[in-house]
């Protein structure tokens, strides 16, 4: 049977068709595309995965550091060093367990054994710590998660902070009745004699409680350590004349 045109070559392009055989209406394929499927664009590579990492790591508000898993710290963010008053790279190198302190050994035990069965969770330990900006001390929780590489053996530690903004108030510091009575009468300005008479003590007695006392709480002078006394709850706030809290 013969033809009514020019046959068309099995490209689907007639020899002198300037579409290059794609009907009206529909673009030529990007250049990237293979038979009308889009291929997959390259993958950042590791360097640029990294960048990102610490783009988004300086912009998280969280205290967050990067640790191997003896506590060495490889990474810290702004609000972690903000903690301690200084900057991340100050932070590098030194060791978790220097700047805070666990409440209790047997989580730190718990995530250690953890990490020794190669398990992978997420592991809170109670700390509280001293930061460099205020000299107050805080608590808070931090939280250890193992990550990085699976066949990384250890692997590093993704360990996050929680601060508590109030810390619990301290406890009364232990004194026995006769140191209690000592300081109230030292509060209320009774001379080493007058507290001595009261007490039934003479006044190398009273002197050696009072020191005693001072060397027990690390302050200097009566004053140091009546101040010290109310600060720890052993005198009662707001009663004159003093005396030694319920």
């Amino acid at each position: 049977m013969e033809s009514d045109g020019p046959p068309i070559p099995l490209s689907g392009k007639a020899p002198d068709d300037p579409s290059g055989g794609i009907p009206e209406g529909l673009e030529a394929p990007h250049p990237e595309c293979l038979a009308g499927v889009v291929t997959a664009a390259p993958s950042p590579s590791r360097d640029a995965w990294r960048d990102y990492f610490l783009i988004l790591l300086d912009r998280i508000p969280t205290p967050i550091a990067v640790c191997r898993a003896d506590g060495g710290i490889l990474i810290a963010n702004p609000a972690m060093a903000a903690e301690w008053g200084t900057v991340p790279g100050r932070l590098t190198g030194r060791n978790l367990l220097d700047l805070f302190r666990p409440r209790s050994t047997a989580q730190l035990k718990r995530v250690a054994e953890a990490l020794r069965l190669g398990h992978r969770s997420r592991y809170p330990v109670e700390v509280h710590w001293r930061p460099g900006t205020d000299g107050v001390e805080r608590e808070g929780e931090l939280t250890v998660d193992p990550v990085g590489d699976p066949s990384l053996d250890p692997p590093a530690l993704l360990a996050l902070l929680r601060v508590r903004r109030e810390a619990p108030p301290p406890a009364r510091a232990r004194t026995s009745p006769v140191e209690a009575r000592i300081l109230a009468l030292a509060a209320s300005g009774a001379t080493t004699a007058a507290v001595g008479k009261a007490l039934g003590l003479t006044v190398d007695g009273v002197n050696y409680h009072l020191t005693r006392l001072a060397r027990r709480w690390r302050v200097r002078g009566r004053t140091a350590l009546v101040a010290k006394a109310y600060a720890l709850g052993v005198l009662a706030p707001g009663v004159w004349p003093p005396e030694p809290a319920a």
